[in-house]
């Protein structure tokens, strides 16, 4: 029971509330090439293929998180005003939770939202993802332009995506 508390503990304190910008040293640079598992289980998708144009935001997340659940809802309830961007949620899990997380969503409704597993977790190692939910958000020509960690509202998605 005192393992369970304690593995319980450890599991949440990398869910986090509040956005923090976090250096990486990689700001300016390109988004790099790895390959991400889509929801049919079948269709690995590199990320070379993202096209450039419009911002791209990577929402790492844990399905089991309470704030990463609030800002889909909150992705949600904006993505009106969010449709020039496009979102990829990553996660680590596997990928019958994360299949479950997209359906109880419904996110195959919108068309500027990508799920998937990062296989190998190249995302969480590449970019050092300590906590979720974690967003790397790059530029029209897939540069990264700033990295947060916890939950955004909808105006900073856009005043960071779109500026």
């Amino acid at each position: 029971m005192k393992y369970l508390i304690f593995a319980m503990g450890i599991y949440l304190s990398a869910c986090n509330n509040n956005p923090t910008p976090t250096k990486t040293g990689l700001e300016g640079k390109k988004l790099p090439a790895f390959n991400v598992l889509l929801m049919d289980s079948i269709t690995t998708l590199n990320t070379r293929e993202i096209s450039t144009g419009s911002p791209v935001i990577f929402f790492y997340f844990n399905p089991n998180c309470p704030y990463c659940r609030a800002e889909v809802e909150e992705i949600k309830s904006g993505i009106k005003s969010l449709s020039n961007i496009k979102f990829y949620m990553l996660s680590n899990f596997p990928h019958s939770d994360i299949k479950n997380f997209y359906n109880n969503f419904e996110l195959k409704k919108y068309s500027n939202i990508v799920v998937a597993q990062d296989i190998d977790s190249y995302f969480l190692n590449y970019y050092k993802a300590d906590g979720v939910p974690y967003f790397a958000i790059f530029d029209r020509g897939n540069r990264l332009k700033q990295v947060l960690m916890g939950k955004l509202s909808i105006d900073l998605i856009k005043d960071i995506a779109l500026n």
